[in-house]
């Protein structure tokens, strides 16, 4: 059954109706490394300034990262990851309307975040690479994000069967650990354990994603995939990552994660309306 799992959340007081809107995330990387803005955020005051802007420029969740997941990064301590998001987390709570979020995968990250007021936990290795971090999200009671990843590229004959094999591992983590499928997003993982053929072809199976019945958050901004299909670097990749949004919107993807909040939040206002999320009044 389509939407199944698509009850409106509300959120620090943000209610997320997906059948309404598609939702921004500004992406907030307090890291010195990371692939696109690395060191830009990496003080408090430097992060709350960028999350008022994206807040101001339409972003309803700001996704708060200690630590760089670019290709071959090194993995930091969760106590210097800790002391790197915590107090950006209580400073974005006094100074932002926003759902904050925590991008990591670690449990004892996740856990201090939460603790620390953060709303939702976003795991790139979907709750694989400690499934401890699927029980802190049911024993505080907060979404958790599972991203599609591995540890190898090998999907045999069937890239979207594998794929689905994938996710329903983690979704069947987050059961054994009590998180009800209302806290359960999914992520299609473009970038991660995919070459530019896996991400095109995991953009292709979007709507049997989508029919799975979860949200579904779709993370492409500035991605390498797109770097890899219009020769482009980093910081050129707008118009394609414009491109990917539309085209996740149309299939059916009800968040987007991205840097550049205020085009994709107008691409997305477009789309949600050309798709029938928005209804377009004539201004009297």
């Amino acid at each position: 059954m389509l939407d199944k799992y698509m009850k409106p959340l509300t959120i620090n007081g943000i209610t997320l109706d997906f059948t309404k809107e598609t939702f921004v995330m500004g992406i907030l990387n307090v890291t010195p490394d990371s692939f696109s803005d690395g060191g830009k955020f990496n003080s408090v005051e430097a992060a709350v300034a960028q999350a008022k802007k994206m807040v101001a420029d339409g972003a309803k969740i700001i996704d708060v990262g200690g630590e760089s997941t670019r290709p071959g990064y090194e993995r930091i301590s969760d106590e210097d990851e800790i002391a790197r998001i915590v107090p950006v987390i209580q400073e974005l709570l006094k100074e932002v309307d926003a759902i904050i979020s925590v991008d990591t995968y670690k449990a004892n990250v996740a856990r201090a975040a939460i603790e620390a007021g953060a709303h939702v936990i976003n795991d790139i290795w979907g709750a694989k690479a400690e499934p401890e971090i699927a029980q802190v999200a049911a024993d505080l009671h907060v979404p958790i994000i599972l991203m599609h990843n591995r540890e190898n590229m090998d999907y045999g004959v069937d890239f979207w069967s594998t794929a689905k094999a994938d996710l329903d591992e983690s979704i069947a983590i987050a059961h054994q650990a009590g998180v009800p499928d209302r806290h359960i997003i999914l992520d299609p993982g473009i970038g991660f354990a995919k070459n530019t053929e896996h991400n095109i072809a995991m953009m292709q199976h979007l709507k049997d994603l989508v029919e799975l019945g979860y949200p579904v958050l779709l993370a492409t901004s500035r991605k390498s995939m797109i770097g890899n299909v219009l020769k482009l670097p980093v910081d050129e990749r707008l118009e394609g990552t414009g491109a990917t949004v539309v085209y996740g919107i149309e299939k059916g993807c009800h968040m987007i994660r991205v840097h550049d909040v205020k085009e994709m939040a107008r691409a997305a206002h477009m789309a949600d309306v050309l798709v029938g999320k928005r209804l377009y009044k004539e201004e009297a």
